[in-house]
């Protein structure tokens, strides 16, 4: 073995171990050795905002995903990002903060839910260019509602439907889903044990235009190269 084929040997180890940490440290990857760069982005969990959240959760933190998505869009070496959801809710201003980023973002996006998509992980989901579902996950959609002290004054009331406000019109500006039918789901009873909402499989969520399409990984990849390949040709 000459110099030559060390060195690629070290590089290929090297840059295996860049990856492995990513994933590890981060949820994120970059795919090189394919017929696009693209970067694989990974929302799961609870979204953490301001607060930590006790060690067992698992976690999305908002400040490791916000500058990684500034580093995506001025990379010139990524072409694509993907990104894949499976969340159960969290800090409301902090999901939707990444959610406005992604929807910012001039590079193509694709999202693809899996397993579920709850509360602010439906602004995440419709936030990217093109968004998919597998059959099998869901999306809960319920109105704003926060835990611990809250004061009871007509302030916090009018606080949350701002809040909520800002959520129905994010979702319906970013997918094909009216403003009305939104609330209508936000506000069914009947549906959730102990609370009001609505519980949409897949097949519903792309029916009631929340989600653009159905399907799974290969087609959001394949989704994906197609708008870099249309972008490339712009």
């Amino acid at each position: 073995m000459n110099d030559n084929d060390l060195n690629e040997n070290e590089e290929q180890v090297s840059e295996s171990r860049q990856q492995a940490e990513q994933i590890e440290k981060f949820g994120t990857i970059t795919a090189s050795n394919a017929r696009h760069v693209i970067h694989c982005l990974c929302i799961i969990g609870q979204i953490e905002g301001h607060y930590i959240l006790p060690p067992q959760n698992k976690t999305t933190k908002y400040e490791h995903i916000m500058p990684a998505l500034v580093a995506i869009e001025q990379d010139e070496s990524i072409e694509g990002l993907v990104i894949i959801l499976n969340t159960v809710g969290g800090d409301i201003e902090a999901g939707l903060a990444i959610a406005e980023l992604i929807a910012g973002m001039k590079k193509p996006t694709v999202s693809i839910v899996v397993g579920g998509g709850h509360s602010i992980g439906v602004p995440l989901a419709v936030c990217a260019k093109r968004s998919f579902i597998v059959p099998s996950a869901t999306m809960t959609i319920h109105p704003v509602r926060m835990t611990g002290l809250v004061l009871g004054v007509p302030q916090t009331l009018s606080y949350f439907d701002k809040m909520q406000e800002r959520i129905v019109r994010f979702v319906s500006d970013n997918s094909k889903i009216t403003p009305e039918r939104f609330r209508e789901l936000m506000m069914q009873t009947g549906e959730l044990v102990m609370d009001v909402g609505t519980v949409l499989n897949g097949e519903q969520a792309v029916a009631e235009g929340l989600i653009d399409e159905l399907g799974g990984l290969s087609d959001a990849i394949e989704c994906l190269y197609r708008l870099i390949e249309e972008k490339s040709k712009e």
